[in-house]
């Protein structure tokens, strides 16, 4: 039987300062605070190592906040060939659903089939996926008829249908599993603090220092450490240049875009999954916190914003997409909420289609002591945690040791998963929430509140800005 998961504890800001002001060696530093950077924080906690994470933004402020919100092997990927990357994901997937069930769920997904074979051609497929997770299948792939896909899916285009498949694969909320993971890594020790941004790294042979420059303030700080976990996303390769300015690119950045409406375009409790759309991707439609949230889009991108926006095209074309499968269309007067997010895929040799390349990890030693994580997707973040710190034991930059966290529950904090699942708990009790926010979670701005624990600015964006002008007699420290 599994622990029940622990309570988060009060984090005082200037208390994490104070640990960056001593004098110590650090084991190692993190930098990066989304999926990644916080899966090898709280990994390395767990051993025992002192460890430091930095982040220039608020945790999770960039991709890791930003994606489809699902919990899956990628049923894409399968078609794609990559069989490892599957059964890694589905077997990630189940050890997710045992750590953090108050955050992450099944949810079943239903393929609508309009074309003749197309439903027994999919049943095999999706059955190929079932299969792939073997003993962490969370639920079975079956053929379903006309009627029946109408009743479990209600608001798909009837005009045309011929059935259905459904299977059945994971859901969650990506900015709360970050919080989790970063009040549980802090609860083991760790010194993870936001808004603080690495401003220069000079690795030093066996040992590196990272400078660090508190955002709020301007203070700096200088962390020895035996090694550095470059975890910083699609900001990896700037990070790489500061140790090293002829440091060649390893990533490519792709766009990915969403649209947020109201759930009586697909009132139901499933999920829709488009096999294929122009530009040979999946899309889907799912609830999410009483929203149905439609995406995503993979478009390259030659630069990497903080905080980047869905173009007019890729609002367009989800919105062209869906309108093949949903009954009622999708207007632009109709969207609540768009947002975009940036993957950063490994590819040093790469050029043309984004959605070509894999999205698999890589973990390179460089540098001396500098561990840097590469690609990946949010469902592996605790498995590319554990392999950069076998990596680092590798290169002899770290005792070896076993990882734990495949059986440790994550924290958990009724308080903001009461405010995401209601969609409005915000509203009724904002003062009261944002003051938790900042005492348990570490937030700063009416952003961090917002936008990342009440999920206010992904659901419906004049909701957001009405909450935010009430934030404003009560704004934080940073305003």
């Amino acid at each position: 039987m599994s622990a029940a998961a622990p309570a988060p504890v009060p984090i005082v800001r200037e208390q994490l300062l104070a640990r960056l002001r001593e004098p110590r060696t650090w084991d190692a530093v993190v930098i990066g605070g989304g999926a990644t950077g916080l899966g090898i924080a709280l990994d390395a906690a767990t051993r025992g190592l002192r460890v430091a994470l930095i982040d220039a933004q608020d945790f999770a402020a960039g991709t890791s906040s930003r994606s489809t919100k699902l919990v899956h092997g990628g049923v894409r990927y399968l078609a794609q060939g990559n069989l490892k990357l599957v059964r890694e994901a589905l077997e990630e997937r189940a050890i997710l659903l045992k750590i953090a069930p108050h955050i992450v769920h099944p949810l079943e997904f239903i393929v609508p089939c309009y074309r003749l074979l197309e439903r027994e051609y999919m049943r095999i497929g999706l059955g190929m996926y079932d299969l792939a997770a073997g003993r962490f299948s969370i639920g079975p792939t079956r053929a379903l008829p006309r009627e029946e896909t109408l009743q479990r899916l209600p608001g798909v285009k009837a005009e045309g249908l011929r059935g259905g498949v459904s299977y059945w694969d994971g859901q969650f909320d990506d900015a709360l599993m970050c919080i989790a993971l970063m009040q549980t890594a802090y609860a083991h020790g760790a010194t993870p603090i936001n808004y603080v941004r690495c401003v220069a790294l000079r690795p030093e042979g066996a040992a590196a220092t990272v400078v660090a420059q508190d955002v709020e303030t301007g203070e700096r700080f200088e962390l020895r450490a035996r090694c550095v976990f470059n975890a910083a996303g699609v900001w990896v390769d700037a990070i790489r240049k500061l140790a090293d300015p002829a440091a060649r690119p390893v990533t490519t950045v792709s766009q990915g875009s969403h649209i947020v409406v109201d759930r009586e375009f697909l009132p139901g409790t499933a999920g829709l999954m488009i096999p294929r759309t122009r530009d040979g991707r999946v899309l889907f439609a799912i609830p999410w916190h009483h929203k149905v949230l439609i995406g995503t889009t993979d478009q390259p991108r030659a630069d990497a914003p903080f905080d980047p926006q869905p173009s007019k095209e890729e609002i367009d074309f989800i919105i062209e997409t869906a309108a093949g499968y949903l009954q009622r269309p999708i207007t632009h007067a109709d969207v609540r909420a768009a947002f975009a997010g940036l993957r950063p895929l490994f590819s040093p040799q790469a050029a043309g289609s984004t959605a070509k390349i894999s999205r698999e990890h890589a973990v390179l030693t460089e540098f001396g002591c500098v561990i840097s994580v590469v690609g990946g997707k949010w469902t592996t973040y605790r498995r590319m945690a554990v392999d950069a710190l076998d990596a680092a034991a590798r290169a002899g930059l770290l005792p070896a040791g076993r990882s734990k966290t495949a059986d440790l529950m994550l924290t958990q904090d009724d308080v903001l998963i009461a405010a995401a699942n209601s969609g409005s708990a915000a509203e009724a009790g904002l003062q009261r929430f944002a003051a938790h926010c900042r005492r348990f979670t570490q937030a700063r701005t009416n952003a961090d509140v917002l936008a990342r624990r009440a999920r206010l600015e992904f659901l419906d964006g004049d909701m957001s800005c009405r909450s935010a002008a009430r934030l404003q007699s009560a704004t934080s420290t940073v305003g």
